[in-house]
């Protein structure tokens, strides 16, 4: 098949037009997206369709499923760097039949990604040619809906401050202002924030947007970016284990930040998840504890996320201000530390560690690279030298507390 030289120089009124204008000249079912592979246009009255597209237009977006197979065969990844056509060939577990598809440029970075269904032909060298020529042809009017984009998320931007901030608290103004943005509501929310090792840049923004606006774990109402610092509200998709779902969603993030954009040493957490707005600025808060106790407890706090799994730690600016105040004493732990600094011992962390394993002989052993009798005898010495009762729970408890608040101290 062969086409005149320019087959788009008549101006379309709108991408759907232009979808359509493109479907008659290849003779297959067209769809355009968005950087972040959210549906733009699609040709009508195709004959022809599969799963994939079908899922793409109901949902308004490519799901994520489809994405993530899509990066696995390496597609995305030729997509964002060339401008020549690439062809995918049928991924049957999720839907996806023959297609061919372009990206959209403008100057050095990908806006868009027309897809060309090979429905009842192959396409040609010369259909090939034409989608890249298609591909030139859209990028003005993609570019019209960025500019749009993002004059109103400077608005957003600015509001999402003022509830981070406090500066907006009354849940039925918070409600108007969401209505008027056109956010979307949730039952459920908290504040996540994803540290990074150094500044945000813009590369490193449109990534992180990228793995938001394609992910279906969660839903992403508001979002900005202080320094480091990605910080964002989100709901979970359900109300039954909300804790389960956003602990799931960090993990995922990371690893896909990893693997697809090479980036790494990602620190994460979220705050309380709450149902009414005006907690916006204390789970904000809450998520910075969380990112501040894990700096001080590493490993002790790997895999904690939420503010909710803090346990005691999220009483240690409180127990620490008393403490400064002289009203907590432990006189267990001065007796411990004294005997470790005169004899060179251990018994501190010893105890630190057998506690840590949940009162596990043969774990707490095993970690301390101690035999188990050797452990026995340190913690009969414990017993006698901080005069403390290993099977009082409350002594044991109050003891391991003050040992945690002395390391935080140190750190403060």
């Amino acid at each position: 098949m062969t086409y005149q030289d320019d087959p788009f120089k008549a101006n379309f009124d709108s991408l759907e037009e232009f979808a359509d204008r493109i479907s008659d000249l290849l003779q297959c079912p067209i769809t355009i997206e968005d950087a972040n592979h959210r549906l733009i246009a699609y040709s009508a009255h195709d004959d022809y369709t599969d799963p994939a597209r079908t899922a793409t237009i109901i949902s308004r977006r490519v799901p994520e499923k489809v994405i993530n197979n899509l990066w696995k065969k390496g597609v995305i990844p030729a997509l964002l760097s060339s401008m020549e056509p690439v062809r995918v060939e049928t991924i049957s577990e999720v839907g996806l039949g023959n297609r061919v598809a372009v990206s959209i440029w403008k100057n050095n970075e990908v806006i868009g990604f027309i897809w060309a269904l090979e429905a009842d032909r192959t396409l040609s060298k010369d259909d090939m040619e034409l989608l890249k020529k298609a591909a030139k042809a859209a990028k003005n009017k993609v570019l019209q809906l960025y500019m749009r984009k993002n004059k109103r998320e400077e608005r957003v931007q600015e509001f999402f401050w003022k509830l981070l901030t406090g500066h907006i608290t009354a849940n039925e103004e918070i409600k108007e202002n969401f209505a008027m943005m056109q956010i979307p509501t949730a039952p459920l929310f908290s504040v996540l924030i994803f540290r990074f090792a150094s500044d945000i840049t813009n590369d490193i923004e449109k990534q992180i947007s990228y793995i938001l606006q394609t992910t279906q774990q969660i839903h992403v109402l508001l979002y900005t970016v202080d320094r480091h610092d990605f910080i964002l509200l989100a709901a979970p998709k359900s109300t039954l284990q909300p804790l389960h779902e956003l602990n799931q969603f960090i993990i995922s993030f990371g690893t896909k930040m990893k693997e697809r954009f090479h980036v790494n040493s990602i620190k994460s957490s979220f705050g309380g998840i709450y149902e009414t707005y005006e907690h916006i600025e204390k789970s904000y808060k809450e998520a910075l504890t969380v990112l501040a106790i894990k700096e001080k407890f590493p490993e002790q706090t790997s895999t904690i996320y939420s503010y909710q799994q803090l346990g005691i730690y999220q009483f240690f600016d409180l127990l620490l201000e008393k403490k400064r105040q002289g009203e907590f004493i432990n006189s267990s732990l001065l007796k411990l530390q004294a005997y470790d600094e005169k004899h060179h011992t251990n018994l501190v962390e010893t105890f630190e560690v057998f506690f840590d394993h949940d009162s596990n002989v043969n774990e707490t052993a095993k970690a301390l690279n101690i035999h188990a009798n050797t452990l026995s005898y340190r913690l009969k010495r414990i017993a006698e030298i901080g005069e403390i009762n290993l099977h009082d729970i409350n002594q044991k408890v109050k003891l391991y507390i003050d040992i945690k608040l002395a390391k935080y101290e140190a750190l403060h």
